[in-house]
């Protein structure tokens, strides 16, 4: 049996969720095709999707065409869900870009189809909603070739757009060729000499051939028209899912190398993760290594499409019993991950529970929300007893409220959003402090120098001491302490990026009492370095100095020509930098950059300044340092810089 991982992509309320109950309908999956409005489909399970009819979490169902098994996922439209898409892209085959015949390209569905060529995963359309009143042809057929790719090829004629008996005729044999012809020959000059030498030897399926190879290698687009809900083309597009994407391809003899997409709690408690394999086989009570050196035995396991003793390469399938396993961990003895295609989020806020009892429950029950969704990225305040989760959009945040209600009973409030910024150092800082000298309290010596590094190259930390110059648990100490104090900088903000050297190093050997009993007031431990390393790191990181840096995005607007004035003045309000505008006679299109704390304030604005027709198209480009008042987040921990206050609470620790 051949296998096709299959994900369902889609700009919200495109329709990708009723195809999917079209699809599954079709193949005798379902009895009923299911209603978004009604909230009855079968992969909208969370409460929140059937209220709102929109996807939020990435599902998983299995159907048969002809001999193939489809494991087909539903992915998420709504951009504040971009994550979630991320993660279905790494472990699929082919995908099937839904597009509205009314709406046409929309904003979501340019960041989709730039990242499926980008991934080269081979890509079908389908313009779902032909039934619609305002249902396009070629005006859609047009805007998919300026927009997204002009690698098209149109499957057939649709006809009665915009009523309830819009058809869909797929081309055959007897039909003109040219513009199939056409596109193909673009990549393959053999084609075209052919065609040049005798027109006559290109038949039809000697085109359907080359046009399935094609499509396989991710060149070419094929574009199916249609309605999910009258069913209107779905035919034609199963054929074509069927005959132009590739199957699942791997070895199930070769090394174990499986990818971890998705991770939700069972009825239980108990942790459960879906994962693909790409090689190898992976057994029942089989013990299994994963992420960063984790390890453990694998006491349960389902596949998509039957089986539950073993998972081989090409299928995907629920697995139990990894308890320390994480979205993006690869599963085998090859241990590496997949990188992330869509930029982490940018803005974050304040959750609180509305009864001061749920506190303790609220931090278990985020802890479980981010191992769903790892960017929601926990901050605990310790001081202010305060948690911060990380967000790309509002949206969000009714989510995680909706989820915390309805699964932990636990209502939340949440604060203003707030945006992310890092800091980057601006020069070269040392400090040290030596053992039993004054202000020095502890028992250890510590040099450290900073210094700048390139960007998205992280943290490094390099020895300048003998590594035999004291116990290495002591070095581990200030290594993992160093990394925890880049969290929050001079301004409170994240150092993704330095170098660090470790210049002195010196403690306080083991030393007893008569009747051998180890007095850790007169040895070293490794608590005098954890407690001892922020405060000469902070000395260090003031002698260098750090700039604040927010994050901007880049952003298109396609907008009515005669409203570019009064867009450009709220552009400059909002210190965006807009290139020279491009200029037509009824649509423009601006580019340029904007703060990424100005883009939801944009977003709320353009329906106005444009009557509706503004189209915005963002995301994270680049961070740039802050002009105006540099903004500071508050410590979540005592202040190494306030060092009376943090020796204070420190030593009565200790």
């Amino acid at each position: 049996m051949k296998l096709l991982n299959l994900g369902i992509l889609a700009h919200v309320d495109a329709g990708k969720t009723s195809l999917t109950e079209r699809l599954l309908y079709a193949a005798g999956v379902i009895d009923e095709i299911g209603s978004v409005d009604d909230g009855s489909t079968q992969t909208d399970s969370l409460a929140l999707e059937r209220q709102r009819g929109i996807t939020i979490k990435s599902a998983v169902v299995s159907f048969a065409i002809g001999d193939i098994t489809v494991n087909l996922i539903d992915t998420p439209g709504h951009p504040d869900f971009i994550a979630e898409v991320e993660r279905a892209l790494s472990v699929l085959d082919g995908a099937v870009l839904v597009i509205s015949a009314v709406e046409g390209v929309q904003a979501q569905t340019r960041v989709l189809m730039r990242t499926l060529q980008r991934l080269r995963i081979p890509t079908l359309i389908f313009v779902n909603k032909a039934d619609r009143a305002g249902a396009q042809y070629d005006a859609v057929l047009k805007s998919i070739a300026d927009k997204l790719s002009p690698a098209i090829i149109p499957m057939g004629s649709a006809g009665d757009l915009g009523t309830r008996a819009a058809t869909f005729t797929p081309y055959g044999p007897g039909d003109p060729y040219g513009d199939l012809l056409e596109v193909l020959a673009e990549n393959d000059d053999q084609l075209l000499q052919t065609f040049v030498e005798n027109e006559r030897a290109l038949s039809y399926d000697a085109l359907r051939s080359r046009l399935a190879v094609q499509t396989k290698q991710a060149l070419v687009h094929p574009v199916y028209f249609g309605s999910a809900i009258t069913g209107a083309g779905t035919d034609a597009l199963t054929r074509g899912i069927r005959e132009l994407l590739p199957t699942a391809d791997g070895d199930d003899k070769g090394p174990l190398d499986g990818s971890v997409f998705k991770v939700e709690r069972g009825p239980a408690g108990e942790k459960v993760a879906y994962a693909r394999m790409f090689s190898g086989t992976a057994h029942v009570r089989e013990r299994l290594q994963f992420g960063n050196g984790g390890e453990a035995k694998l006491t349960a396991l389902q596949v998509f499409g039957g089986g539950t003793s073993e998972v081989r390469a090409g299928q995907i399938a629920k697995l139990w019993g990894l308890a320390d396993i994480q979205i993006g961990d690869r599963i085998g003895a090859t241990q590496h991950a997949h990188g992330g295609y869509f930029a982490p989020p940018t803005l974050e806020t304040v959750i609180s529970p509305t009864r001061p009892s749920d506190k303790g429950n609220l931090q278990v029950a985020l802890t479980q929300l981010a191992e769903q969704d790892p960017l929601i990225n926990l901050r605990q305040d310790d001081i202010r007893q305060e948690i911060y989760v990380s967000l790309y959009g509002e949206v969000q945040k009714e989510v995680i409220q909706t989820t915390l209600a309805t699964e932990f009973g636990i209502d939340v409030e949440f604060c203003e959003t707030t945006t992310i910024c890092i800091e980057r150092l601006n020069g070269t800082g040392e400090a040290v402090e030596f053992n039993k000298k004054d202000p020095n309290p502890f028992l250890a010596t510590i040099g450290l120098r900073v210094e700048p590094a390139p960007v998205n190259t992280g943290v490094s930390f390099e020895l300048e001491v003998e590594l035999g110059s004291m116990p290495y648990a002591f070095i581990k100490a200030v290594e993992e302490t160093v990394r925890d104090t880049f969290q929050q900088g001079i301004h409170g903000w994240q150092i993704p990026d330095a170098r660090v050297f470790m210049t002195h190093s010196g403690y306080s050997a083991r030393q007893s009492h008569a009747h051998a009993v180890f007095d850790k007031s007169m040895s070293s431990t490794a608590g005098d370095f954890r407690n001892l390393t922020p405060l000469v790191l902070m000395t260090a990181l003031q002698q260098a100095g750090t700039t604040v840096h927010e994050p901007m995005h880049r952003f298109q607007l396609e907008i009515p020509t005669d409203t570019t004035r009064a867009v450009l003045a709220t552009l400059a309000r909002l210190r965006a930098i807009p290139q020279v505008p491009a200029l037509a006679a009824e649509t423009s299109t601006l580019e340029g950059e904007i703060p990424a704390a100005a883009v939801y304030e944009l977003e709320q604005q353009l329906p106005a300044l444009t009557r509706g027709e503004g189209v915005l198209e963002s995301a994270f480009e680049r961070y740039q340092p802050v002009t105006g008042p540099i903004p500071s987040r508050p410590r979540t921990d005592h202040d190494p810089l306030n060092r009376s206050d943090y020796l204070l609470h420190v030593q009565r620790r200790v």
